[in-house]
């Protein structure tokens, strides 16, 4: 009899409510840290979207300069002076978006750096000019925004450490 009054009601019973909130459960601990890895391999892919980015308006750079050079310390552009990545937005067009440019984007951190330079005369004038560089790409936070690390240089190749270790040349290019 009490049983078909509770039914009748409509309502659940306590071990009905249990049994849901307990399936609920164990599906939120199978799913949530399945959700943060697609974050980080988000994160990872944006990176080296970012490299190939960066690739593509060094190259832009470097052939738009008289003498050819990719950007090192206080390369001249038009009137503006140019040291690494951080001011390619702040050319007539920009070559990179200004947060790119700030050197962190999407749980990255991307670090620029010219190599050797020689000196090119042209029309009586002494330059700089820089034949290649590297960039680094590292997780902000290890772990969490990215585990793995990423390489390029003047070649275009994006090379990774598995490990999230300092990555260079000498590692594998990504597959």
């Amino acid at each position: 009899m009490l049983t078909d009054l509770r039914r009748a009601k409509g309502g659940f019973t306590l071990v009905e409510v249990l049994v849901v909130v307990a399936i609920l459960s164990v599906l939120a601990v199978l799913a949530i840290p399945d959700l943060s890895g697609v974050r980080l391999r988000g994160n990872e892919t944006a990176a080296v979207a970012n490299l190939r980015i960066l690739v593509s308006a060094l190259d832009t750079f470097r052939l738009n300069q008289t003498p050819v050079t990719y950007p090192g310390s206080s390369v001249s552009s038009g009137g503006t002076t140019v040291d690494g990545i951080e001011d390619l937005d702040n050319l007539n067009p920009p070559y990179i978006d200004p947060v790119l440019a700030g050197g962190t984007k999407q749980g990255y951190v991307f670090a620029y750096a010219a190599g050797s330079s020689r000196t090119v005369t042209l029309d009586g004038t002494n330059y700089s000019v820089y034949d290649d560089y590297t960039i680094t790409a590292l997780p902000q936070t290890a772990g969490t925004t990215g585990k793995r690390t990423f390489f390029v240089n003047q070649t275009g190749v994006v090379r990774v450490d598995a490990a999230g270790g300092t990555p260079t040349v000498s590692d594998p290019p990504l597959e």
